[in-house]
């Protein structure tokens, strides 16, 4: 190995810092760059396929949640004789990409992440404006981007190593390598939409296959400005094909052809069943069973005992619940307190929420608008359904008509089997409920379909222990907040109907998109 390539081994990964925004250079810098994206707003942008751009007259309008009489810009859309062009340029790229050296396509991602580093900023600004974050959120999604970038090319130069662990007869040398699947249907969501696009594309494109990327309906361009880094790195053409457009013409389309080898999704959890349903039909003409890869959301929870750290329990409840507006997977929208602290805990929670500033990401406020019209009306909905089956204790109203604000809402003495403690509503509303107990706590905190993350909040290890063993999902959390999770140090994925527990983030995810080979040759 070169020492190049040793410099690039799994083991000397490390996460992107985060910006320091108590330097005024970098408010600056990153308010000039909002200023830019400004001057950005109502651009024309095109579907890619094969590395040609292609204009339609049908396009996607994407709109500022925080600000919903502006438009973002406009993207074209595919429609199905374009989708099919796209699976078959795909299919005919993956026969010369397929065979590209694993250090070298790992190269590209490397030279798309010095690019994103470079341009952080303007990458933040457009994620302002688009999905309605403030800098902190923005600004973290970036460095998780690169974060992927980074951690999956460096898995794959270590699994291009790693058959060291085979045994061998005395008189034949055996090798288990990994090869690629094929085309694969990338389809991201709306509230990470660069960090979970680059990570569900580079995964796959990096261990060898060729790619269809539908961005989010709500959020395209910030999806379209990575696949433009992504040319300017060098990446051949058709390895990466965009191809924005409605589910409903050809998102069934092209999961179901015969030409799709896998789908990588995250979005909700219908579309996901949906999806896996889809696919596990066998087209006619196909040669394999497609491969879903998906994550679907969750009904998250931090439960305390009395034992607990209150004031830090409150801290990771807020910021668990409200960070991003709960418009995470990850979010914590229920929590669940052992009765003999329950009315001090819920009072600091309301006072902690009360202090949050609701207002427009581009002056960095701490609660932001959802997402859009539809997301505004069903929360609202949710919160109308929560004053009826709970306490309301804070918020349950609209914030400013500009856009698309809803206070933070908290509704108390919430049964477990209510539906706001049942739903995922993904909005800032936070239902908790009571337990006698913390071992009923824990029974509360698993009565759901869902199974992604939760959390945890005790002084007493013996109880920590047992929480580990029985709380049931994918991501558990002990003394801190429930989101968060960082690429190659917190794999995340879960349980039940929160997806495949695919594991983002950790080495073992890109061998999803590889097929094991073994090769055994008589010597």
């Amino acid at each position: 190995m070169t020492k190049t390539l040793q410099y690039l081994k799994l083991d000397t990964f490390k996460n992107e810092p985060n910006t320091d925004f108590s330097l005024d250079g970098e408010v600056k810098a990153l308010k000039e760059a909002i200023s830019v994206a400004r001057g950005n707003l109502g651009k024309e942008y095109p579907v890619i396929i094969g590395g040609e751009k292609i204009y339609t007259e049908d396009k996607i309008t994407s709109i500022n949640p925080g600000k919903n009489e502006e438009i973002v810009g406009t993207m074209s859309k595919i429609d199905r004789e374009m989708a099919e062009k796209a699976l078959h340029t795909a299919t005919e790229t993956f026969e010369t990409w397929k065979l590209v050296k694993p250090e070298k396509r790992a190269s590209y991602l490397f030279k798309i992440a010095d690019l994103m580093r470079e341009r952080r900023h303007e990458l933040s600004a457009i994620l302002i404006i688009e999905a309605g974050k403030n800098y902190e959120e923005a600004d973290g999604e970036v460095s998780e981007a690169i974060d992927f970038l980074d951690f999956y090319a460096r898995s794959m130069i270590q699994l291009n190593e790693d058959t060291h662990y085979l045994k061998s007869l005395p008189d034949e040398r055996n090798k288990l390598t990994y090869i690629p699947l094929g085309v694969g249907f990338i389809v991201p969501p709306w509230n990470f939409p660069l960090a979970i696009c680059v990570g569900l594309t580079a995964s796959a494109v990096v261990t060898g296959n060729t790619t269809l990327v539908k961005p989010a309906s709500l959020t395209p361009i910030i999806a379209y400005k990575f696949v433009e880094l992504a040319e300017e790195a060098g990446l051949p053409s058709g390895v990466i094909n965009f191809i924005p457009g409605d589910s409903s013409v050809m998102g069934d389309f092209i999961t179901g052809h015969p030409l799709t080898r896998f789908i990588s999704f995250t979005g909700s959890k219908d579309v996901g069943l949906h999806i896996n349903e889809l696919a596990g039909k066998t087209a006619k003409g196909q040669k394999w069973i497609k491969r879903v890869n998906a994550e679907m959301g969750g009904k998250d929870g931090i439960v305390v005992d009395e034992t607990a750290n209150l004031d830090a329990a409150a801290e990771s409840i807020v910021s668990s619940a409200f960070s991003f507006q709960g418009q995470k997977c990850s979010a914590g929208s229920r929590a669940i307190i052992v009765e003999s602290i329950y009315d001090e805990l819920v009072e600091k929670v309301v006072q902690l929420t009360k202090e949050l500033s609701i207002g427009n990401g581009e002056e960095d406020y701490s609660v932001g608008p959802v997402i859009d019209e539809k997301a505004y009306n069903s929360i609202l909905k949710y919160i109308e359904i929560g004053k009826s089956e709970a306490t309301l204790l804070l918020g349950g109203n609209s914030g400013s008509d500009e856009g698309f604000y809803i206070n933070p809402t908290i509704l108390g003495d919430a049964d477990s089997n209510s539906r706001i403690m049942q739903e995922e509503i993904f909005g800032p509303v936070l239902a908790i409920a009571k337990a006698k107990d913390w071992e009923e706590a824990i029974e509360m905190y698993n009565n759901t379909d869902y199974g992604l993350t939760g959390g945890f909040f005790s002084s007493d290890q013996a109880r920590i222990d047992q929480a580990i063993e029985r709380m049931y999902c994918g991501n558990l959390y002990v003394n801190r907040n429930c989101t968060g999770a960082l690429v190659g140090i917190h794999p995340f994925g879960g349980f039940n109907l929160s997806g495949t527990d695919s594991k983002a983030g950790s080495y073992e995810y890109i061998k999803l998109f590889s097929q094991g080979k073994l090769y055994t040759q008589k010597v």
